[in-house]
């Protein structure tokens, strides 16, 4: 029973419902203000432990292990790291790895734990191609969906947003409260998109007889490639009247650096590989843009200077807290409590973040925890790099290009925003994170499975 999931076509009614459930948990996570409130927050947790305590149940019940993997093993890891690292926080047995704040160190504690408990369930149901699209499919639904509520909202120039009753201003949120987790949120669901799409694409040239492109042409407005196609328009729209500008840039350097990357990678590249990369860039930046006011995106990065933003001053004051805890950090979630204490003077707004991750996980957890979490990101992403070099399944190429592209997007925008400290966001990435091991290490339908 334990192996149907993995080795068949077919799925058991337990299976499906986990699967669904997880593919509808992803879907609903950004949409009650990203979770980043207590309540939504509470909501998302309570959900996943439920789906956790079902899994163990029906292992114990059919005697399955939990995890039957070395790489399931190898992957949690880092986060069972973390997490007894927070409880020594928390518990100050050792009296050089203490908390600041106990309170909000037992709230990381506790959204950690949910975190590898998602991990944990990715995992062990999705370890088949076609689960793996179920997945694929509630990452881009989810991704549309707040593409279209977030541009629906800002051309009907409402007051305030019809559900939570926020202000919108100038700029596309979706249900987010802080566009620039809205642009993050959208920048990955685009990664994975143009990931399947690619794997989509054809990798041997096709004959120039006028009936094969005729029948090519058919086939493709109504194939997933379409579809795809779409979507990516529909949130590349809600990317730019974010107006976010790491945003924007991170996902077209994201797309231009890993493209450049692929050229040497693939040893067979998909024969439309260059010009859909070509048409993303013409297409969406340039024609689609100017109809959603790109103009209005470049002059917000033509006005940007270090003199009118205080972000940079964050950043330099947080050093003084670096060089006194920078081996054990503050205490997991203590960064608003303790910087007004190293705050020189009074910003132009209230910073209860770093607005750079790099800065806050140092402050929070140490150097040494924020180099293992560093280092397990950059082995996600080597992975995907060998699943695009060493892997013949097209789906599992497609999305480990995706999955690259959504790295290196993460790795630039957290440098000047605190999109990790948003739950929704951060299981995305974690998703995301999760897929690079799914797609090196699970088998071809023909393939016997790696271990």
């Amino acid at each position: 029973m334990d192996d149907r999931i993995r080795n068949s076509q077919s799925f058991g009614v337990f299976d499906r419902v986990m699967i669904l459930a997880i593919c509808a948990l992803i879907v609903w996570m950004p949409i009650p203000l990203g979770s980043n409130r207590i309540w939504a927050l509470a909501i998302l947790e309570f959900v996943i432990v439920v789906l956790a305590i079902s899994h163990v149940v029906y292992c114990f019940k059919h005697n399955a292990l939990l995890l039957r993997y070395r790489w399931q093993k190898h992957l949690l890891i880092p986060t069972g790291m973390m997490l007894a690292y927070l409880c020594l926080q928390i518990l100050n047995w050792i009296p050089a790895i203490n908390t600041v704040d106990a309170y909000q160190t037992a709230q990381q504690l506790l959204k950690t734990f949910c975190y590898s408990l998602f991990i944990l369930l990715l995992t062990q149901y999705f370890q088949h191609a076609r689960a793996l699209r179920w997945l694929l499919i509630a990452i881009i639904v989810s991704g549309c969906l707040q593409a279209f509520y977030g541009t629906l909202i800002h051309l009907l120039q409402l007051d305030v947003s019809p559900i939570f009753g926020y202000h919108d201003g100038d700029r596309a949120r979706g249900s987010f409260v802080y566009q620039n987790h809205f642009a993050n949120y959208l920048a990955l669901c685009l990664s994975i998109a143009f990931g399947w799409l690619l794997s989509e694409l054809k990798t041997t040239k096709n004959d120039h007889d006028v009936r094969d492109i005729i029948v090519g042409l058919l086939s493709t407005l109504f194939s997933r490639k379409l579809i795809l196609r779409l979507a990516i328009i529909i949130m590349v729209i809600g990317l730019i009247l974010s107006r976010s500008r790491m945003g924007n840039a991170g996902f077209f350097t994201a797309l231009g650096v890993v493209s450049l990357l692929s050229m040497f990678i693939y040893r067979r590249p998909p024969t439309l590989f260059k010009p859909l990369v070509v048409s993303i860039f013409i297409l969406d930046l340039l024609i689609v843009g100017s109809i959603f006011g790109v103009d209005k995106l470049k002059q917000r990065l033509d006005d940007t200077s270090f003199a009118s933003e205080t972000r940079d001053e964050v950043v330099i004051d947080s050093i003084p807290i670096i060089e006194e805890h920078l081996f054990t950090g503050t205490g997991g979630g203590s960064f608003y409590t303790v910087f007004p204490q190293y705050q020189p003077q009074f910003y132009s707004g209230f910073y209860d973040h770093a607005h750079n991750e790099y800065v806050q996980f140092v402050v929070e957890y140490g150097v040494v925890m924020t180099a293992i979490l560093g280092l397990w990101v950059l082995y996600a992403f080597w992975l995907a790099c060998r699943t695009m070099y060493l892997r013949n399944n097209k789906l599992y190429k497609g999305v480990a290009f995706g999955c690259a592209m959504a790295i290196v997007h993460m790795l630039l925008h957290i440098s000047v925003d605190f999109n990790l400290q948003s739950p929704s966001n951060t299981l995305l990435f974690l998703t995301i994170l999760t897929l690079c091991w799914l797609v090196r290490y699970l088998p071809s339908d023909t393939q016997k499975k790696v271990r």
